[in-house]
């Protein structure tokens, strides 16, 4: 299904028929991603008496409670309300769900004290003069490990708030990123590149996201894609989500 995109006067098609998933799978067990020392996510039928919530152990359907945290357990889309008072949620925040999206990909920089850090130099190598509804923050190495790596106490990369800052100057309302957090680990729970993307609490962008813990493959390009984050509809700070990517093709 051939689909026509127009965007400050360009103009795109894409094939709707042919997604590129690059959220995570939410799988029970100890092979699921995992962070902030989440506990793993649990999908278990529901027991009542003798009766059981599984087709294979004897129960007429398929039944299942699931347990996770959003944040800690998988690819999750993420709202103002994950650091403040107010109690937004990404229901309420979230309410358009196609965007111009700019995939990028970073090898984080070093520091003196070990830390590995997209900076704001990085984004502007990357960006140039585009400036998308949206960016995706792919990091290297790109191993197919990221499905089911555990993060907790391992001080993975992070986006330094002036890049934050940066993205957030240029109006991009939507970020996504491969990493746990778009913060340092253990940060004092400053939070600094939250508060600088969200412009929280001065001048806050209430319709802006951060999706965290993504997946891009390899022989998926850099480039300009056609994105639509798709979300549970939680009364929530954040929700499970799936990021689907869609090729564009110039049109004449």
């Amino acid at each position: 299904m051939v689909a026509k995109i127009t965007h400050k006067g360009k103009s795109y098609n894409t094939d709707l028929a042919k997604p590129i998933d690059i959220s995570i799978p939410l799988r029970t067990g100890d092979e699921n991603v995992n962070a902030w020392y989440s506990q793993p996510v649990k999908i278990e039928p529901v027991r009542m008496g003798d009766w059981v919530g599984d087709v294979n152990q004897g129960g007429s359907v398929n039944f299942r409670n699931v347990f996770f945290n959003p944040h800690g357990n998988g690819t999750h889309t993420e709202c103002v309300g994950h650091i403040s008072k107010e109690g937004y949620t990404i229901n309420q925040s979230l309410k358009k769900f196609f965007f111009l999206a700019e995939l990028i990909t970073i090898l984080p920089e070093e520091t003196i004290d070990g830390d590995r850090i997209i900076t704001k130099q990085h984004i502007v190598n990357c960006l140039g003069d585009k400036c998308p509804e949206a960016i995706i923050i792919r990091t290297l190495d790109n191993g197919v490990s990221k499905i089911n790596k555990h993060y907790s106490n391992t001080n993975p990369p992070y986006l330094h708030h002036e890049a934050a800052q940066l993205i957030s100057d240029l109006g991009i309302d939507h970020l996504l990123i491969d990493l746990p957090s778009v913060d340092k680990e253990v940060d004092s729970g400053k939070l600094l590149a939250h508060h600088a993307f969200w412009q929280y609490p001065g001048n806050t962008k209430l319709q802006r996201t951060i999706t965290e813990l993504i997946y891009v493959p390899n022989n998926v390009y850099d480039g300009t894609y056609l994105l639509n984050i798709q979300i549970a509809s939680f009364e929530n700070d954040a929700s499970p989500s799936k990021p689907l990517l869609y090729q564009l093709n110039s049109v004449i």
